[in-house]
């Protein structure tokens, strides 16, 4: 039996263009599993966003569920699951540029407050430099520091919050090719050693490749494109 994180069950969406209702989700069906590294393909117009925002609660179904650890996110309340139990990783890095890089974590450590004991600086320059970033660029305002490093920093974040799903909306899109690389090894590590689950949007079919599992979205509904064993 597969351990679904995450599942989906006939979920639909859909926008007002002009006097149509144009439908991004139709009744799609899927389950995430635990310690899987997920990319999604799609064109754009095909609903890749609207996914996204569903599955990290900022939008809510027109009609089906989406349940975490089998509880549905409503039950959870879309609050207390977006603060609890997922974090996103988006393009742009959405860093505090005023801070540091250590400062940045510390800052999503204070939303998980109640899961870690010791001491909070000492732990997020640890999960910094797991991510590859000695305490001297952790200690640099975030906007001295290249745009994979910052990328890194955000990784680190979202690790900060202690949550088993990490989502993520073209977090290499404005990375150069050798970083990208570095970037989505990163998220493999995570998902094969800390039993993470992935689930990044993007465009890139060489990012997909990597993954675990590649799905596309196409006429409202994800397909699987390949599974790595």
């Amino acid at each position: 039996m597969n351990e679904y994180i995450l599942e989906m069950d006939k979920v639909s969406f859909g926008y007002r263009d002009g006097g149509k209702k144009r439908m991004i989700l139709k009744e799609l069906s899927y389950g995430f599993e635990k310690g899987r590294f997920y990319t999604i393909l799609g064109p754009s117009g095909s609903g890749k966003t609207t996914l996204l925002s569903m599955i990290s609660a900022l939008d809510v179904p027109e009609s089906g569920s989406i349940r975490y650890q089998d509880k549905d996110l409503s039950k959870i309340g879309y609050g207390k699951y977006r603060r609890n139990h997922m974090a996103i990783i988006f393009q742009k890095y959405n860093l505090i540029d005023y801070l540091t890089g250590l400062e940045n974590v510390e800052a999503n450590m204070e939303i998980a407050k109640n899961k870690f004991n010791g001491n909070k600086k000492e732990i997020a320059y640890k999960i910094l430099n797991t991510m590859g970033i000695v305490k001297t660029k952790a200690d640099r305002r975030v906007t001295k520091l290249s745009g994979g490093e910052q990328q890194r920093i955000a990784i680190a974040r979202a690790l900060a919050k202690d949550v088993d799903l990490i989502l993520g909306d073209e977090p290499t899109g404005a990375l150069d090719t050798a970083t990208s690389n570095e970037v989505i090894d990163l998220f493999k590590y995570l998902a094969s050693e800390y039993g993470k689950t992935i689930i990044l949007v993007t465009h890139s079919d060489e990012v997909a490749a990597k993954s675990d599992i590649s799905l596309r979205l196409d006429d409202g509904q994800l397909r699987q494109i390949k599974e790595k064993k």
